[in-house]
């Protein structure tokens, strides 16, 4: 049937006439000729597929167009004509990898014997009954196949069915083409295959069956043929209900259950089973018509999905107010699921959200949900014990044993005597409470799911706080009970205390109940001891195992069985027990046991004299004293684990990187020294063998050289080398003639018996030798000697000598020349052997010699046939030099030649008239032969040393890395078509794809352009570009279009663009290509080189049996490359220059293939509604071809955007393992050259589970660009590297960090995908693909010889934003499932590792400054109470100078510079470490120190902020090449919350401090007192300005004060935004208020108390109070803040109601307020004793004051708004910013006042760049003249 489209009668009556007229033509023209001509040319499958295409969309238009007319009047022959197209369509159908249709089947990849297994075993449909609406003939045919059946049997989509049956089909043919032994017959698919492919398909399906206590319904029958059908039935129906899914693909058991009842559904109609309430066979029960499976199965459930998401508000609302995936998945842990039935019931509690749509009502917000299960994401800081909960009672446990042998002075060798352990057994007790604890958050923080919770749920959290409420109360009592003879009821028990009695002191009921108490932790110890035992325990089945498990955690689907081998356990052990002793004895010896004794002092200090109103005076050991002095240290205590873990992680992962053998080489004089081992380790590497690869380590790694008998080995590293050569030439690493200096021959002579090295490493060789041969003056052999003492000059000399005789013989042909060379050659050959040669040469013409051979070579590579004769004379002139003036002897044969020559008349080398030419001139020119003649020519006349070759930098390092990784240890290399095939991803959305020409020649505000710019960033690449394209000077790129998108690519692929990405993924293709044929090709074709395959003849394309077909088709097969461009169609609709650089990227790389969501309007019945597609896209003739087009139940992105967006295309994804590679990413080719070995990962063992995921190492490439750039650089680089490698091994806690890692893709699309898509809790996306793998039993490795680019931002506020990211990321981690389940089923060592790592490090960040925070409000409270005046006087009295160096220590550590300590360690491993002291030190000048000081602020606050209150969103950091300047107004939006107003904060406390404070005596003892926090101070409100380019020219500042006082006076709105006003701004700023939940709010308003100190403390400090300490004091300093209020408020309210109309009235009113301020001020100066300095202390006091009333304010807001007070409040606010904004801006207007001052900035801020010779000025200051 045709569909007819209806359009609305818009066109005239004549205008439609006319088209109908026009398309009738058309249509039947085209769709005649195509009848005619479509059997013919079956081979253009492509171009035929398209025309069919357009015929069937003109008869559809023709349709349309005719829709006011009957039918029957479209010609008869048109009809006849359209439905052969509807049939050829089909034929011809656009295809993605396979052409499965019957006109492809005989392309390449079609051939192969695993593809033709795997199709034929798909076509077995014998056996199956086939509904009544397939058409017979079809099924006679053998057209359809066994997916073809399940369609019509269940419904699922077309093009669905089309995309799964290529994906079966790569799948089954990959492990198929692997077997061993290899099948008989090949072409048949074997059951070995398809369970391989079964097992991992359905792995989770059957632990899920287990784990519900369920049979799964894979039911296989005997038969062989039919079990194998039966199993590619299971596997193709698995497949298409994933195709399908759509967002339920995020819900991995909810697939399981769908299958499961599906399956059992298809054993029944397989079986031919009949209903018993019908009596007929059963059929599905959502029937086979079209699209069925969607509306039916999958729609009800995605409408949950999304109503669910609707209620989190954008992220706004609290978690626990809605189901996220996690929630709706975890509903199929439960067997309770099974009651949804099948069909499935639209009561079931699943659709409770959705029963109101299911029955035609209007949808309410006030519908069910099914509620939170297992787990609710409530927003508290608590989460962190709770997660951690063995963490945090560890480290108390430890503190308070500490605590109590510092107090009591007990030695270490003292700590097992009795007395001493009772004191210590206390900890138990303070166990048992935080086990109260730990109980008690459990229930209360779950509480908000409580309606999903089951009664053994409720039971055992009720049990467990009863539990341990009895110890926290028993444990005390049997603790202070010091009889021992207490009589029992049972005798036993008596005799087992009466045992005890030997530890007196110690009560014996205590040691009982200890004893008892202990138990379960003893037990968990010999589970830990034995992890096999327990991952066994934790899956098995048995009840009493069930019981114990119930008891210890709740048993839920993941998290099971996740424990490491015995080995693994002992290094991360080890590694964590030295960890913690170091940290221990340091707590104990620096921290702790040092404050002992002044805090006993304090505690006996009595009568102290307050300085404020004192309200418990008669309180003794001075308790806020003791907690001023010890919170700090406690701070510290809790958080100085992450700082030991930075030292011991870097020392460890610097030693596993040394054995790794990274760094190896490292220059090019060290590439240059290994450089004859290369071969022979590539042979070994990256060939495949059948020798199996020695496992261990061994000190020394040597590989065999490849000598010149293995012509093949050589010829083979010659491709290779030369492709990554070219590479490098076409990136425009290097210049022509560095190319030519690092080509490698890639048909080596057979006549040159030796390796011909790139002549790199041969350069000025020749030169060198000859000098020598010319001065020495002893013997041959010595001669010999000094030449082969270096190897290169050895192979440099023979293969100038070879390639001389070489040349020779093809240019010489006369006879009587050819002797004469023949005999000369001879005597100097006999000579040489004899060692004779130097006393029968002289060698002194020996440069005259090669002067002349070297003109002889310039016109060889010329090959101007004119130059004839100057050969000839070339060749007469270097005969005489050889027998005349170098031959002492004469050669009689010689003379005798000579002589036949003059008779004859003619002389050598000219031809004779009547005879044949002497030489052949030129000679046959061949692609040998012209590659011979440069090299030669090279090795004859480069001088200069080429240990400089290559010049860039990027190449050097590229080069260098690739050569260390072949020394390191990886999998051998399979053959190309044995190894495991692999998909590449990349989501998009709406990045810089290619720069247009307009973007390259827009300037900023500095007057540069980007192609301005990178020329001086990359001026030899620039050059080198120049070259390439054949230009000389800028305007020539210009002339033509082919140079002008030449420069659009060359700048694109410098900065973070999709063409960039594509580039370098599109290598991994390349790279099979070349590695295909080194395995394929014969010797023959290998010898003469892959070129000859690279550049195919028109023949070769055409023929599918050529190498060329067949090299093409295994890249397809093996490798994959989709980019999610999710906004193409729109791009597309609305002529997006985007959409044309995609399509283009498609054009230019044919195995690149876009995915993309549709929206377009369709129309059911009267309603139109908007359906959206996945749809997949390649190019074919110019032009974007759809090959599949998928529908969704709706909107794709209702989660977090990209993995929404992986997620829809995933589909489209092949082979069994998935690269996720982000858009700011590179690759290079020989990276890509070691895919295959990565792969072979999966199959290696890497403990007691395979890899799931294969983490690989990233290069950071936009380190050189500034000073931030390059420290974002170096803390990047040492994470990916050092510090994943030290999370893989030892510590086995590798997660998922975003890209690149590699998946093993079938575990993870049957266990939820590669990433979480839940709004908001799962920001960063990418590590709870980590973490779900881990859970799922997953294994996550690590590999650093294979490496990856990376693109991160270079501004300062781009790297802030990233930072927030991160941080609010991390806030959400904190809150989650994930982190809760990893804390409490790792074991504890483990466990460290995951919290360290993890939340744990952002957690220690925020301790750091809430470090310095209560170490400075500690010293408040001190100096303003008057208890530090008193205690320094007491030690003074007393001379306690131990008392006296505790007041005036402090106890802060910067975290952020601990963060150079990897860098340093993986700087020096792979640079040397005397380069990394040089970085060290750079970095340090260039105020690192200040840059990782103020990113310690960016997250501590998102953190902190995202826990307490949410608000966690993407922040879009942008790509692009940020050198530009930021306004003072941006800055100052950016961070004023997050830096500036705690900085202030600080500013104040220090400031105070200083002012009251008595333990530092002098100004210099308070300087190193508070140094650091200066600094943190300084770091805070002045690095985005330090950072800022041009933050310090005075013109700029100018700019800058009038934008930001335009912004400040600015008023909001509705539409306003917030860079526009600071109402609008601040609004938004505040937003997370609006939406916090209770705790968030009080927790704010706590918070906020803390400002009140200053003004209570201060006020009793002022002369006017008179040093009266009542309360009435205070009071009365609040009615001055009331006056205030009441003056402004007067004021505000005037200037409303008078400034109009009573002018006079309000100036009046402001005359007379401002004379009764000065007659208060002169009474309080004559009478009350009021001073200036009172004055300045009283600001101090109330701006604190203000400040905490704004944040109340703020908190309450609802509230304040009711009252009306709003206003005031914004005015208040806005106040404030006024003044924090001026007291920035005023250091930083001053500091540019002076010149010198920015040349300093610029310096700081470029000295990368200075280092590569960039003038930094010019670029800022615009350089226009010198475009």
């Amino acid at each position: 049937m045709f569909v007819i489209r209806t359009m609305p009668p818009v066109w005239p009556l004549v205008l439609r006439r006319q088209m109908r007229g026009k398309l009738r033509v058309s249509t039947n023209s085209i769709m005649k000729t195509m009848s005619r001509h479509s059997i013919r040319e079956k081979r253009q499958t492509a171009q035929l597929g398209k025309a069919y295409q357009v015929a069937g969309v003109l008869f559809e238009v023709l349709c349309a167009v005719n829709k006011s007319e009957k039918a029957e009047e479209v010609p008869a022959d048109i009809i006849a004509s359209a439905r052969e197209v509807e049939a050829n369509q089909v034929l011809y159908a656009p295809y993605n990898i396979l052409p499965l249709d019957s006109a492809g089947e005989s392309q390449c990849i079609m051939q192969f014997e695993e593809i033709k297994a795997a199709v034929s075993a798909l076509r077995n449909t014998r056996g199956l009954n086939w509904p009544p609406s397939v058409d017979q003939q079809q099924q006679k045919s053998g057209e359809l196949d066994l997916l073809d059946w399940l369609k019509a049997m269940f419904g699922f989509q077309k093009d669905n069915v089309r995309n799964q049956r290529e994906h079966l089909i790569l799948q089954l043919a990959q492990p198929h083409a692997r077997l061993v032994p290899k099948p008989e017959p090949s072409n048949k698919l074997d059951d070995r295959a398809i369970d391989v492919v079964m097992n991992k398909l359905f792995k989770n399906y059957k632990t899920w069956c287990k784990f519900l206590e369920r049979k799964h319904s894979l039911r296989l029958p005997q038969g062989s043929e039919e079990g194998k059908q039966r199993k590619l039935l299971y596997m193709g129906l698995y497949l298409l209900i994933w195709g399908e899914a759509a967002n339920v693909r995020f819900l991995p058991e909810c697939l399981c259950y769908i299958f499961h009842n599906m399956a059992y559904e298809l054993h029944g109609l397989l079986a031919g089973n009949v209903s018993i309430v019908t009596g007929e066979n059963i059929k599905p029960s959502y029937g086979g018509d079209d699209e069925a499976f969607l509306r039916k199965v999958i729609t009800p459930i995605y409408r949950v999905i999304d109503k669910e998401t609707k209620r989190s508000k954008n992220g706004k609302a609290p978690h626990s107010a809605w189901c996220n995936y996690d929630d709706l998945n975890e509903y199929f842990w439960s067997a309770d699921c099974f009651a949804l039935g099948w069909p499935m019931r639209d009561d079931g509690d699943f659709f409770r959200s959705t029963r109101d749509m299911a029955q035609g009502k209007q949808s309410s917000n006030k519908a069910g949900s099914l509620g939170k299960s297992y787990f609710v994401e409530t927003r508290s800081f608590w989460h962190t014990f709770r997660s951690f909960d063995r963490l945090w009672t560890f480290l108390l446990l430890a503190l308070q044993i500490m605590v109590i042998l510092a107090w009591n002075d007990v030695p270490i060798s003292n700590i097992f005597d009795k007395e001493v352990l009772y004191k210590l057994s206390s900890i138990f007790i303070t166990a048992a409470f935080l086990r109260v604890l730990q109980s008690l958050l459990d229930m209360i923080l779950n509480f908000p799911g409580y309606h999903r919770w089951k009664f053994t749920d409720v039971f055992r959290g009720i049990l467990k706080i009863i539990v341990s409420l009895a110890w926290s109360i028993a444990l005390p009592l049997c603790y202070i009970h010091q009889n021992d003879n207490i009589s029992l009821p049972f005798g036993k028990v008596e005799d087992i205390l009466s045992s005890l009695n030997q530890f007196e002191r110690i009560p014996s009921l205590y040691l009982m109940a200890v004893a008892l108490y202990l138990l379960p932790n003893l037990l968990s110890a010999a589970l830990f001891i034995f992890p096999m035992l327990r991952r066994w325990i934790e899956n098995s089945d048995w009840l009493i195992v069930r019981f114990l498990l119930w008891w210890s955690q709740p048993r839920i689907y993941v998290g099971r069985g996740m424990h490491e081998s015995q080995f693994s356990l002992l290094k991360y052990t080890f590694f964590w027990v030295l960890l913690l002793c170091s940290k221990f004895a340091f707590s104990y010896f620096v921290q702790i046991k040092p404050l002992i004794a002044p805090t006993k002092d304090i505690m006996k200090i009595r009568r102290v004299q307050y300085a404020w109103h004192e309200f418990f005076p008669d309180a003794k050991n001075n308790y806020g004293a003791i907690a001023a002095l010890w919170l700090p240290v406690i701070l510290v205590y809790f958080m100085d684990a992450q700082i030991w873990y930075a030292i011991f992680s870097t020392l460890c992962g610097g030693i596993i990187g040394a054995f790794d053998r990274l760094g190896e080489i490292r220059t090019l004089g060290m590439l240059r020294s290994r450089f004859q081992s290369i071969p022979g380790a590539f042979s070994a590497c990256l060939l495949p063998s059948e020798k199996a690869k020695r496992k261990g380590f061994s000190l020394s790694k040597g590989f065999s050289e490849v000598t010149p008998n293995r012509r093949t080995e050589a010829a083979k590293f010659a491709q290779l080398w030369n492709e990554v050569v070219c590479s490098f030439r076409e990136e425009d690493f290097i210049s022509d003639r560095e190319m030519d200096l690092m080509l490698v021959p890639y048909s080596s002579d057979p006549s040159l018996n030796l390796i011909q090295w790139p002549p790199f490493l041969l350069a000025s060789k020749v030169p060198i030798a000859l000098d020598m041969a010319v001065q020495f003056r002893s013997k041959d052999t010595d001669l010999w000697k000094r030449i082969c003492a270096d190897e290169y000059m050895k192979c440099a000399v023979i293969e100038c000598y070879e390639s001389f005789k070489l040349v020779l013989n093809a240019l010489v042909v006369g006879h009587t020349e050819k002797r004469i060379i023949g005999t000369i050659i001879k005597e100097v050959e006999s000579h040489i052997s004899k060692n004779t040669f130097l006393t029968n040469f002289r060698m002194g013409y020996l440069p005259t010699l090669r002067n002349q051979f070297v003109k002889l070579v310039e016109i060889l590579k010329e090959g101007d046939e004119s130059k004839h004769n100057t050969v000839v004379l070339l060749l007469q002139d270097m005969l005489e030099v050889v027998t005349r003036d170098m031959m002492i002897n004469e050669i009689r044969e010689l003379v005798e030649l000579g002589h036949g020559s003059k008779d004859s008349g003619t002389q050598l080398f000219e031809k004779a008239t009547d005879s044949r030419p002497s030489i052949k001139f030129p000679p046959p020119v061949t692609a040998q032969w012209e590659e011979q003649i440069k090299r030669l020519y090279l090795l004859l006349t480069v001088n200069e040393s080429a240990m400089d070759v290559p010049k860039n930098l990027e190449a050097r390092r590229r080069i260098t890395f690739f050569t260390n990784s072949l020394f390191m240890d990886m999998p051998r290399a399979p053959q190309v078509r044995k190894m495991l095939s692999f998909s590449v991803m990349t989501p998009y959305y709406s990045e810089e794809t290619v720069y247009s020409k307009s973007d390259l020649d827009m300037e900023n505000e500095d007057g540069i352009s980007i192609k301005y710019y990178l020329r001086k960033i990359f001026p030899d690449e620039w050059e080198n570009f120049m070259e390439r394209i054949n230009c000389k000077e800028d305007v020539d790129i210009f002339e033509n279009d082919e140079n002008i998108l030449q420069l659009r690519h060359w700048v694109s692929l410098r900065g973070q663009t999709l063409c960039r990405t594509v580039r370098g993924m599109m290598y991994y293709r390349r790279a099979l290509k070349l590695q295909a044929f080194l395995d394929m090709a014969t010797e023959k074709e290998i010898l003469e080189g892959y070129k000859a395959v690279t550049i195919p003849s028109e023949e070769d394309k055409k023929n599918q049996k050529s190498l060329y077909a067949r090299l093409e088709a295994v890249a397809d097969l093996k490798f994959t490359y989709v980019a999610t461009c999710q906004n193409y169609g729109n791009q597309k609709r609305s002529g997006d220059r985007r959409a044309t650089d995609i399509l283009n990227l498609m054009v230019n790389n044919p195995g690149l293939r876009v995915a993309y969501i549709d929206e377009v309007e369709e129309r059911e019945g009267a309603k139109s509604h908007k359906a959206y597609y996945s749809v997949l896209i390649k190019a074919a003739d110019n032009l974007d071809q759809e090959i599949y087009r998928i529908k969704l139940p709706g909107s794709a992105k209702i989660g977090e955007g990209k993995p929404e967006n992986q997620n829809h295309a995933i589909i489209f994804t092949r082979g069994e393992a998935l690269q996720t590679i982000d858009m700011n990413q590179d690759n290079y080719l020989e990276e890509a050259f070691k895919m295959r070995n990565l792969l072979e990962e999966f199959n290696e063992d890497h403990g007691v589970r395979q890899p799931t995921i294969l983490g690989v190492r990233e290069h950071i490439f936009t380190g050189s660009v500034s000073s931030l750039a390059w420290f974002m650089s170096n803390q990047e680089t040492s994470f990916v590297t050092i510090g994943q490698r030290v999370l893989a091994r030892p510590l086995k806690v590798r997660f998922h960090y975003g890209h690149p890692d590699v998946f093993d893709r079938i575990f993870h699309i049957t266990r939820g995908g590669i990433s979480k898509a839940s709004k908001g809790i799962n920001l960063s996306e990418d590590i709870f693909a980590g973490f779900n793998s881990t859970l799922r039993r997953g294994n996550i490795t690590h590999h650093e010889y294979i490496q990856v680019g990376k693109g991160r931002d270079v501004g300062l506020n781009q790297i802030s934003l990233f930072e927030a990211k991160v941080a609010c990321g991390n806030g959400e981690q904190t809150l989650s499932r994930d982190i809760y389940r990893l804390g409490h089923r790792f074991d504890f060592f483990r466990m460290l590792s995951c919290y360290y790592t993890t939340t744990g490090f952002y957690v220690s960040s925020m301790l750091v400054v809430l470090t310095v925070y209560a170490y400075l409000y500690g010293r408040l409270y001190l100096s303003l109470s008057g208890l530090e005046k008193a205690i320094m006087k007491s030690a003074r009295i007393r001379g306690d100078t131990a008392l006296k160096a505790v007041m005036a220590s402090q106890s802060v550590v910067q975290l952020g510079l601990l963060m150079a300590l990897p860098m340093v360690m993986e700087i020096g491993l792979e640079r040397g470490f005397r380069t990394a002291m040089g970085d060290l030190i750079i970095m340090q000048l260039q105020l690192a120190a200040v840059f990782f000081t103020f990113s310690l602020g960016t997250k501590l606050h998102y953190f902190g902020r995202t826990i307490l209150h949410g608000g966690a969103k993407y922040r879009a950091t942008g790509r692009g090449f940020v050198v530009r300047h930021e306004k003072f107004a941006e800055n100052y939006r950016m961070y004023s919350r997050s830096h500036f107003t705690k900085a202030m904060e600080l500013f104040i406390l220090l400031v105070v401090y200083q002012a009251y404070g008595s333990a530092a005596t002098s100004s210099t003892a308070y300087f190193f007192l508070t140094v650091s926090m200066w600094f943190l101070v300084v770091s805070w409100l002045f690095a985005p300005f330090l950072f800022n380019p041009s933050g310090f020219e005075w013109q700029k500042i100018v700019e800058d004060w009038e934008d930001w006082s335009t912004w400040i006076s600015n008023r909001g709105g509705i539409g306003v935004p917030a860079n526009k006003s600071w109402e609008s701004w601040w609004e938004e700023e505040h937003e997370h208020l609006q939406f916090t939940g209770p705790v968030g709010r009080v927790m704010e308003l706590v918070l906020s108390l803390r400002f009140f100190v200053y003004q209570y403390g201060i006020v009793y400090q002022l002369r006017v109070s008179q040093n009266d300490k009542s309360i009435m004091i205070y009071g009365l300093s609040w009615l001055v803040i009331l006056a205030v209020i009441v003056i402004l408020k007067i004021v505000s309210m005037g200037r409303k109601k008078f400034s109009a109309d009573f002018q006079l009235m309000f100036r009046l009113l402001k005359l007379f307020l401002f004379i009764g301020f000065v007659v208060t001020l002169v009474i309080l100066f004559q009478f009350l004793g009021l001073t200036v300095g009172d004055i300045f202390a009283s600001l101090l006091a109330f701006m604190p004051t203000g400040w905490a009333i704004l944040q109340i304010a703020q908190a309450c807001r609802s509230i304040v708004k009711a009252l009306g007070m709003w206003g005031s409040v914004k005015a208040l606010g806005r106040g404030y910013e006024y003044i924090m904004g001026v007291m920035i801006f005023t250091p930083v207007a001053i500091l540019a006042w002076f010149p010198m001052v920015y040349d300093f900035q610029t310096r700081l801020l470029f000295n990368q760049a200075f280092s590569r010779g960039l003038q930094i000025q010019r670029i800022l200051a615009g350089g226009k003249k010198n475009k």
